[in-house]
């Protein structure tokens, strides 16, 4: 094999090695297909259950409004338009005891809980000690934003909040201005911190089934770190134009270095 057919070998191979296939780069793909379209059910998002340092935005009405404002923190203190630090400071966090202290009810324990749970637990509260039904007493519970951590190969790491109550993974990333073309969206990995301690899952985002895992909806806190692949480290290109350049660099220099070598 003559010296010219091993250059054009190495440039091939390099070419194959160094470049990232379309197929690490699609989200969603049908692995299993055989031919036929196949629906893909995402798995219910179960209820979130509230755990310690979580910030609740809780809104009381009445048919009269003076009536319930002396239960509210500050007034119009959920008003859509606040900011998030606004309903940081206005919210109700669940202290180390797993408890919000609320004006006039006082402590009420929270941990473990559901929304929906607090929000009957508030309702009967008031019911049973100082509103009787007539009152129309109108409670809403939700959390003071949907927050996550996102960091690795995406276009802005952080932590992020969404003013929605249920996040898929894709939404999280889409809102951190997606996964980088090194980043390895066949391991991504999702840290989730539990009552029972802290759980980790390593999914593939290039695969349609991942929509049946229990981590394709996020939970408030959830973690997420995208890898980096291979090439990334190589450093010779994430195309192939990419990578031919940086091997006609290394070339010329190699025959530059030779000929200042044997001159």
């Amino acid at each position: 094999m003559t010296k010219k057919s091993i250059y054009i070998l190495l440039l091939i191979s390099s070419l194959f090695t160094s470049c990232i296939p379309i197929k690490d780069l699609v989200y969603l793909q049908d692995k299993d297909s055989t031919g036929e379209q196949n629906t893909i059910a995402a798995v219910e998002s179960k209820p979130y259950r509230l755990q310690i340092n979580d910030v609740l935005s809780v809104n009381i009405k009445a048919i009269d409004p003076k009536l319930v404002s002396i239960f509210s923190k500050t007034e119009n203190a959920t008003s859509t338009g606040k900011s998030e630090a606004a309903l940081y400071f206005d919210g109700f966090t669940v202290d180390d005891h797993g408890n919000i202290r609320m004006p006039i009810l006082g402590e009420i324990n929270v941990i473990g809980y559901t929304l929906e749970e607090v929000r009957i637990m508030i309702e009967k509260k008031l019911l049973e000690e100082y509103f009787k039904s007539e009152a129309n007493i109108f409670v809403t519970v939700k959390l003071a934003g949907f927050r996550y951590t996102i960091n690795g190969e995406v276009g802005s790491t952080g932590t992020k909040t969404l003013f929605q109550e249920h996040v898929n993974i894709m939404e999280a990333i889409a809102n951190s201005g997606d996964i980088t073309t090194v980043g390895n969206r066949k391991a991504v990995t999702v840290i989730r911190q539990t009552p029972t301690g802290v759980q980790m899952h390593e999914i593939d985002l290039t695969d349609a089934n991942v929509m049946k895992s229990p981590y394709y909806y996020l939970q408030p806190n959830d973690y997420i770190y995208v890898k980096p692949l291979r090439q990334k480290t190589w450093g010779t290109g994430q195309t192939g134009i990419q990578s031919i350049g940086t091997i006609i660099t290394l070339l010329s220099l190699a025959t530059t270095v030779y000929l200042i070598i044997k001159n």
